[in-house]
């Protein structure tokens, strides 16, 4: 461990007000390297900042959920417009990792896989949490969480729980919009399904192109919040092609193919689909 991570010893060390709050003693602590490689430190980096990230995010769709509840719309648009910017800084730290190659990944995976086995972060509990909010439920089983029972029952609590979108589509029924009532009471882990119907609505809010109207707000930040997340994972896509390749990842399959069907993985599908019907 190098010297701002070194671990106090025999006694509490004190704090300043700035190092308390930060928790700093406790942070620097928490990189144990696997390798000898020297773009590990960078790499490790990342993904504890993705999790940090992740949770954030976690943290801001939950609290837009709740203004959507009580149909306050112009509250919710200001936590999307964060959750926006949020999305915008964390996709700038692959420029960070831009220069990693396959010689200085592989000894990280290599002892990654070594010490605690293979793994991928698209399979971490917060990211999972995070994709179950924006609504995308229909990728991988929960049986990868066993080894954590409790974010196994949060993550079967969130899959079984209405997304963003589900609250949306009951905040637009209730604000007389034609939402059909098959998306009020869905089986909320299952698929979810383009439907027409809303279609057309998102495609009425559009065609009145009215600047006030807090809908259309909202339905250019949840398009802001899908640009990003797949912007995110088309990153992620690139850096594996530049530094793994196609060899076998992380359940036998080769990344890349495993990875690719995640680029269709598109939130708030009527949203898009309704711009063709704008006339």
């Amino acid at each position: 461990m190098n010297e701002i991570g070194l671990k106090p010893e025999g006694r509490e060390l004190g704090h300043t007000p700035y190092s308390k709050y930060v928790q700093t003693e406790a942070l620097h602590t928490l990189q144990e390297f696997v390798s000898d490689s020297p773009a590990e430190p960078a790499f490790l980096a990342n993904v504890q900042i993705s999790e940090i990230y992740w949770a954030l995010i976690v943290r801001e769709l939950v609290s837009a959920q709740a203004e959507l509840r009580r149909d306050r719309v112009a509250a919710t648009n200001r936590i999307l417009r964060r959750i926006v910017s949020h999305m915008e800084a964390f996709n700038a730290n692959w420029r960070s990792l831009s220069w990693l190659t396959p010689a200085e990944l592989m000894p990280i995976l290599k002892g990654l896989a070594q010490k605690h086995g293979k793994d991928t972060a698209l399979q971490g509990w917060t990211f999972r949490e995070m994709v179950f909010l924006l609504g995308v439920k229909d990728r991988p089983s929960l049986e990868h969480f066993e080894p954590q029972p409790l974010r196994l029952k949060q993550l079967q609590d969130r899959l079984n729980a209405p997304s963003l979108y589900d609250d949306v589509l009951a905040a637009l029924a209730r604000a007389g919009k034609p939402v059909p009532r098959s998306h009020l009471q869905p089986s909320y882990a299952a698929p979810y399904v383009h439907d027409g119907a809303v279609e057309a609505i998102w495609a009425e809010i559009y065609s009145m192109d009215d600047p006030t109207d807090p809908w259309r707000d909202l339905a250019e930040l949840l398009a802001d919040i899908a640009v990003e997340f797949t912007n995110w994972k088309y990153l992620h896509l690139m850096a594996t092609r530049r530094t793994f390749g196609g060899r076998p990842a992380y359940h036998g399959e080769d990344a890349i193919q495993w990875l690719l069907p995640t680029m269709d993985e598109i939130p708030f599908p009527e949203v898009w689909t309704a711009r063709s019907k704008v006339i």
